[in-house]
């Protein structure tokens, strides 16, 4: 790939702040996932000379260079803000556009040719890594530029379509949010009835099998979906996919509690409040919640969603440090308060229809994610190839 590119550089040094001082600053962190949120990205304090030497034009491609993501990286989007840096664990390649289509070599570092070169150079130690000229000696064919031109377009307006889709999501989400903070926060009445979730709920945590005994585990998706937190990260509002299974003898082994479809589920050890609602029966490790309705107060989904997703945590831990993870007992405590009947049809009446929309586009995004990733290799292989005008 070095010989395609007409600078490799290594990123800024300098701390990240969430005050909008200077630009965007952009880390692996924000690049991990695969999907990059620019709201989530921090700015840094930079001079007049450093932004014009680190700025991040459309086409430059950022690839993270050490830790469990080296390989990661971002292609910048001609809609992406303008005033971008990157940070120094980020090397960026600037391609040749005579030689090149950024947005093609962009596509073949998400393949998993890609993934598995990377995996062969960045070693087994403790704090794996790659270099400049170990990512950049990546091979691969490059077809003619019109070619390429064209296999980017194809794959971009994927990804576009799949972008909106997140987009809708999150605008949906916000809505609902938005309804939730005004009826039951801002003008909650100091008369309703307050119980905790343990009166109202069962609540019910996960369980993880010896790590050692590898044949619990599996990766086959006729066993049973077991939720991480990091497949809560990665999932959106619903939980379709998980990346690793346990065995049905692992499930009656260890007496793993089953999470009915439609659950409510939360994080709450080393990632503290990431919430999803499952799609299917599934299971979890022992650092989530779920939340199985015991009365017939009739508290939502919906309602419940919002309650543990804009609840104050870092009121149960001392002041003194930033609360990262608290105990069963503590969310069996967490107090609900029970809003009016009415009041509770009128919020599920109007916050379901989002939630049925983001459901349906969460499916929409995985269809769209399997179609590109499938038509990646071939297209890239040549097996399928693109008519061009």
């Amino acid at each position: 790939m070095a010989d395609i590119c007409s600078d490799i550089s290594y990123g800024y040094t300098e701390s990240a702040t969430q005050e909008k001082i200077g630009p965007r600053f952009l880390r692996i962190t924000d690049i991990a996932k695969g999907r990059l949120v620019w709201d989530n990205v921090p700015f840094c304090p930079i001079s007049e000379s450093n932004f014009e030497k680190y700025k991040l034009n459309p086409g430059d491609i950022v690839i993270a260079r050490t830790g469990a993501t080296t390989g990661a990286n971002y292609t910048i989007k001609e809609n992406d803000p303008n005033d971008v840096v990157y940070a120094s664990y980020l090397i960026r390649y600037q391609i040749d556009n005579s030689t090149a289509n950024p947005f093609f070599i962009g596509h073949i570092l998400q393949s998993n040719n890609w993934k598995d070169y990377v995996d062969a150079i960045k070693g087994g130690s403790a704090q794996p890594g790659a270099n400049a000229k170990q990512l950049g000696s990546y091979p691969f064919n490059l077809p003619p530029l019109t070619e390429q031109k064209a296999i980017a377009e194809v794959l971009s307006s994927l990804d576009d379509k799949i972008d909106l889709l997140h987009r809708q999501n999150k605008t949906l989400e916000a809505m609902a949010e938005t309804l939730f903070r005004q009826w039951f926060v801002e003008e909650a009445d100091e008369s309703w009835e307050e119980k905790p979730l343990s009166e109202i709920f069962k609540v019910g945590i996960g369980r993880t099998p010896p790590r050692k005994e590898f044949h619990w585990f599996s990766k086959n998706t006729k066993d049973v979906k077991w939720i991480s937190i990091k497949d809560m990260g990665e999932s959106g509002l619903f939980i379709f996919d998980t990346s690793e299974y346990l065995t049905n003898e692992a499930v009656e082994t260890f007496r793993i509690p089953i999470i009915p479809k439609g659950t409510v589920v939360l994080s709450f050890k080393m990632t503290l409040g990431r919430i999803g609602i499952t799609t299917e029966d599934m299971l979890s490790n022992e650092a989530i919640a779920h939340f199985l309705p015991m009365d017939d107060l009739n508290v939502s989904n919906e309602y419940l969603y919002f309650f543990l997703k804009t609840f104050p945590y870092q009121t149960l831990g001392s002041t003194s440090s930033i609360v990262t993870s608290i105990n069963s007992g503590m969310i069996k405590s967490l107090p609900l308060t029970i809003p009016p009947v009415d009041l509770m049809s009128r919020f599920n009446e109007k916050a379901r229809p989002n939630f049925k929309k983001i459901r349906f586009n969460q499916q929409q995004i995985q269809t769209l994610t399997k179609l590109r990733d499938t038509l990646l290799p071939k297209l890239m292989s040549g097996e399928v190839r693109v008519k061009m005008n």
